[in-house]
């Protein structure tokens, strides 16, 4: 019985089992021996042991970098670096490498700060992909002598100073304040100019409507005159002479209807109306003379 323990206890001892997206690395009597895949595995108690798991699943390293750009604007970058072990180089990532992830950030720290103070706060933000793949092709030369391969450098976040965060937001809204304040003078701008061509039009109109309007009445009373003359046998200086007499007291009955009129004619008397058109008459006929006279 006690030697069929200790063969069970022996069989315990030399069995191992490898999980999956693992590699174990065995020492015998503390040197390197093997490297065993994933599954079930049989070793030499006390001589062989089991040194380093080893994942061979993708990592994730985020590393926060604070720098100065070239318009000495301080800001904090945050880069976050995925890598994985070589399957091929497991011995080198395991014993040549003793710290991979202080490696990847020193690494980091010195490409950032290497490119930023080179870039103004506005060219970071715009290339920061060109600083993730600055970034990606130096590690990945150089981690792959170590058993890593870099997959993907990405800069996730980009902080400037609390107090530059709120100058650029205040100049943004200044920028935008001022293109709503073009953009509202242009649209007043146009209704005035809009206003201005309606008022335009209607004035041409409405002239144009007093103009026919007027030209009508003359119309109308030269077809009344002559009518008037030939039914009569009057004169048509008389038919005129009675037209104004008429045009005469509907002026005075309409301003007398209103209680509130403060207009009055000099002379003040129907026979003014004679005189009123004989001053007209001699008018018209001065303009004809000196018309005829210009034209020769």
């Amino acid at each position: 019985m006690i030697i069929i323990g200790i063969l069970i206890l022996i069989f315990l001892l030399s069995v191992y089992i490898v999980s999956q997206q693992t590699n174990v690395v065995i020492e015998r009597l503390g040197k390197f021996h093997k490297i065993v895949a994933p599954g079930m595995h049989f070793r030499v108690p006390i001589i062989d042991r089991i040194a380093y798991n080893v994942s061979m699943k993708i990592r994730q390293l985020d590393v926060s970098v604070e720098t100065k750009t070239s318009d000495d604007v301080f800001v904090t970058l945050v880069v976050s670096v995925q890598y994985k072990v070589i399957e091929s180089k497991i011995y080198e990532a395991v014993y040549v490498l003793n710290d991979t992830v202080s490696q990847i950030k020193s690494f980091v720290y010195d490409i950032v700060r290497a490119q930023v103070p080179l870039m103004t706060l506005d060219d970071v933000f715009a290339k920061k992909n060109d600083i993730a793949d600055a970034l990606r092709d130096e590690l990945k030369t150089t981690m792959e002598e170590f058993g890593h391969v870099i997959i993907k450098a990405l800069v996730t976040d980009i902080n400037p100073d609390a107090n530059v965060k709120k100058a650029m937001n205040e100049i943004n809204t200044a920028q935008r304040l001022k293109i709503a304040a073009y953009e509202k003078g242009e649209a007043e701008k146009v209704i005035k100019v809009k206003q201005a061509e309606a008022e335009s039009e209607a004035s041409i109109l409405h002239g144009k409507g007093v103009a026919g309007q007027r030209q009508a009445i003359l119309d109308g009373i030269s077809q009344s005159v002559d009518e008037f003359a030939k039914q009569t046998g009057s004169s048509t200086q008389s038919v005129m002479d009675m037209v104004l007499l008429i045009q005469y007291i509907d002026t005075l009955k309409e301003i007398g209807a209103n209680s509130k009129s403060n207009v009055v004619f000099i002379p003040h008397s129907p026979e003014g109306v004679k005189d009123l058109n004989a001053s007209l008459n001699e008018t018209i006929l001065s303009a004809n003379f000196f018309q005829e006279k210009h034209d020769k």
